[in-house]
């Protein structure tokens, strides 16, 4: 028998037709036990926890059968109280299925100490731009004999003198002594 008559043959038909109805049965099947297993009609609102304290957070999430995990404290926000959500993952307002995992990040009770770098014989701008880039805050100005004109020669937070490696909280106010470009 050759190929065109075999497709053109009734045995062939049927195999297709078998093949059509197998296909689509597989289909219907597997639609509907994904439906039945997946919960796919539940439906659980996820609260909005900004601002609240994680005591309160597992209360809330206890109650709606969800779990949550803490996946950071994020960098210090006195807006937020100390130890409270900043953000969370889904947002509030979104809709999931039952033991669903909310991830958080929590606002730290303080600012995280830094250490204070090697500046000494930096440039004034050169001083600033580090100092702001890793967080803290630069100060007032102060000037001592040197023939570097602002060119750093010591640090000081709060009157009392810094040195390299000491460590402040972020957001700490630095004030440089920088040179005054006479002698």
């Amino acid at each position: 028998m050759s190929l065109i008559q075999f497709l053109k043959s009734k045995a062939f038909f049927k195999q297709i037709g078998i093949a059509v109805v197998s296909v689509l049965a597989f289909v219907f099947i597997l639609k509907w036990w994904f439906g039945f297993t997946t919960n796919h009609d539940q439906k659980i609102q996820v609260p909005q926890l900004e601002r609240m304290e994680l005591s309160e957070v597992v209360e809330t999430l206890k109650e709606l059968d969800l779990d949550y995990i803490v996946i950071d404290s994020a960098s210090y926000n006195p807006s937020y109280p100390s130890k409270s959500v900043i953000e969370q993952n889904p947002e509030g307002g979104a809709f999931v299925k039952e033991n669903r995992k909310i991830y958080l990040t929590l606002n730290p009770s303080k600012y995280r100490s830094q250490e204070v770098p090697d500046l000494n014989g930096k440039t004034k701008r050169q001083a600033i731009t580090h100092l702001l880039s890793i967080g803290f805050k630069v100060g007032t100005f102060s000037y001592v004999p040197d023939i570097g004109k602002d060119v750093v020669r010591g640090m000081k937070h709060e009157g009392k003198t810094i040195r390299t490696g000491d460590k402040l909280l972020k957001n700490s106010v630095i004030d440089l002594v920088l040179g005054d470009g006479k002698q």
